[in-house]
């Protein structure tokens, strides 16, 4: 019987080791496809700051294909992408209230429509709900000056952010 109990405890002493060993793996995302960035800026007394999972184009062809359009899309990979800004801002001249929202976008060839969504944390778009959206502009997307293998956001000191990703750049701006 001792045996068998000491053997028991051995065999769920290991058993408990694996998994929260390969648990923590699991949780590490640096090893991810596309593994999650960041970029944050102080502009004009307005912290500006995006994190996103950054997808590689891998040969494909992104937009209209890859990322469909006329679809809602979480604007990075894996977590919905999220934008924060730590006071009152306007984005392309409308005011967008301080906080932390789920950046999404809706692509085509001729406009891109922005959504700031007050459901910051969530996966992907799947669970994107409408009624939720803070704030939606529409930018227009232009040829970027170069190639992009990784999607890339980029913040100026004049406020101005920009997807780029693959042969696309959109912007806005973002104000005080």
């Amino acid at each position: 019987m001792q045996l068998y109990l000491k053997n028991s405890l051995t065999f769920f002493a290991f058993t408990l080791v694996y998994f929260l060993g390969f648990n923590t793996i699991a949780q590490d995302k640096s090893t991810r496809p596309s593994p999650p960035a960041q970029v944050s800026r102080e502009v004009g007394g307005i912290t500006i700051s995006l994190s996103y999972g950054q997808p590689s184009v891998k040969g494909r062809k992104v937009w209209g294909e890859l990322v469909p359009y006329g679809q809602v899309w979480r604007a990075g990979a894996n977590e919905a992408t999220t934008f924060e800004i730590d006071k009152d801002a306007t984005i392309e001249g409308t005011t967008l209230p301080a906080g932390k929202y789920g950046f999404f976008v809706i692509p085509s060839e001729e406009k891109w429509t922005l959504i700031f969504n007050k459901v910051a944390v969530q996966w992907g778009a799947f669970k994107y709900d409408e009624k939720q959206d803070a704030l939606r502009v529409s930018v227009q997307p232009k040829k970027s000056s170069q190639f992009n293998e990784k999607l890339l956001y980029t913040i100026s000191p004049k406020g101005k952010v920009s997807l780029l990703w693959e042969n696309v750049e959109v912007a806005f701006s973002v104000n005080q």
